[in-house]
């Protein structure tokens, strides 16, 4: 047994590759046994870690050697847990958790943001979704190809519509491209809720919110209403846009929805021709921000025309060039995301049934 508590310290203190944090405990240790001069390990993680997985069994595996002289049996899966949400607001069937992408004011990428983390976290291994809330100019149909209009497999709901492995809902499936919606807020949430709600979203891991830009009344009544795990919020290095960033983050604090880090967008620009790098819109806006606030900068995204002609021809990067590094950006972004969901309180409502009383019984 000595032996055995040895390797539980040790996979308790170890420090994962990029997260640079311990990520295991007892409850993720599934099985320590030695058996027939074998030692099996089972662990069983709380998000997914596809591009991660090789490197970190490398790790454990030359360290536990320099312990015990045993072959080793190490198996990694993963459980995709759901998490607690604001109080009072109801959760959503097959959808595990909810992750809004806001900013404070539009033009610094968020759209393009979202579609990418999406891509990258199916790419890691997870279920995943994007509900398209911006009402005023959906994007997401264009960045992710997906040109048809939704079916009703049971006469009640909408079948999301598939896009590079992503589950995607977006009133620009629902309307012509030119048509201007001209509408007022409470026209504008109840559209969004009847979008979420009522779509048959298939055993999500996370479905990914892009939210519309700004913080007025619009954002403000949408974070009340839809039940959010942890919001991202993006943002570009110049003071003028960390100015509203802050105050995105801000209106998250006002509803209880914990904010798992920022995203720096456009941090610098690469010249596609010498490869030259220049800070265009400042430096290190999105550290000074983390720092201030005590969030995590989950990552930094430079300024390069190769996002942007590949979101125009519907095939964005991180599934047009899985090997490039702007997809090992966002790769980073999404294994750093789904740990900060996975490190909050589960929600454990689901496993318990409802009481229902009648008074005619």
């Amino acid at each position: 047994m000595e032996i055995e508590k040895k390797i539980e310290d040790y996979l308790i203190s170890l420090k994962f590759p990029i997260l640079e944090k311990h990520c295991l405990n007892k409850k993720c240790i599934k099985k320590i046994e030695i058996k027939d001069n074998v030692l099996n390990i089972d662990i069983q993680l709380g998000f997914y870690i596809n591009s991660l997985a090789n490197k970190l069994k490398e790790i454990i595996l030359k360290d536990l050697k320099e312990l015990i002289s045993h072959k080793i049996n190490l198996n990694l899966t993963t459980k995709i847990q759901p998490h607690k949400v604001q109080a009072g607001v109801e959760t959503l069937p097959n959808v595990k958790n909810i992750i809004a992408v806001a900013s404070g004011k539009g033009g610094v990428g968020k759209s393009t943001v979202t579609a990418n983390l999406a891509l990258a976290l199916s790419s890691e291994g997870a279920n995943v979704g994007i509900l398209d809330a911006d009402i005023y100019g959906p994007s997401q149909p264009t960045m992710l190809g997906i040109q048809q209009k939704p079916n009703s497999s049971d006469g009640k709901t909408m079948d999301p519509l598939i896009g590079h492995n992503i589950q995607v809902m977006s009133i620009g499936f629902l309307v012509d491209q030119e048509t201007p919606m001209v509408w007022r807020g409470p026209m504008v949430t109840s559209t969004l809720e009847q979008l979420l709600r009522n779509t048959k979203w298939d055993n999500l891991d996370y479905l990914l919110i892009d939210l519309p830009p700004g913080t007025g009344d619009i954002q403000l009544t949408l974070a009340q209403k839809i039940p959010v795990t942890g919001a991202i919020i993006v943002t570009t290095p110049q003071d003028i846009s960390l100015l509203d960033a802050r105050r995105g983050l801000k209106m998250f604090e006002k509803v209880n929805v914990p904010i798992l880090g920022i995203i720096e967008n456009m941090a610098q620009y690469v010249c596609s021709s010498c490869g030259h790098k220049e800070h265009i819109f400042g430096k290190d806006g999105g550290s000074k921000m983390s720092n201030n606030y005590s969030v995590d900068l989950l990552g930094s995204l430079p300024l390069d025309i190769k996002i942007r002609e590949d979101l125009d021809n519907g095939s964005p990067t991180v599934a047009k060039n899985v090997g490039s590094s702007i997809s090992k950006i966002f790769s980073g972004i999404a294994i750093k995301t789904s740990s900060k969901v996975a490190d909050f309180s589960e929600d454990h409502s689901v496993k318990f049934p409802k009481i229902v009383i009648d008074k005619n019984t």
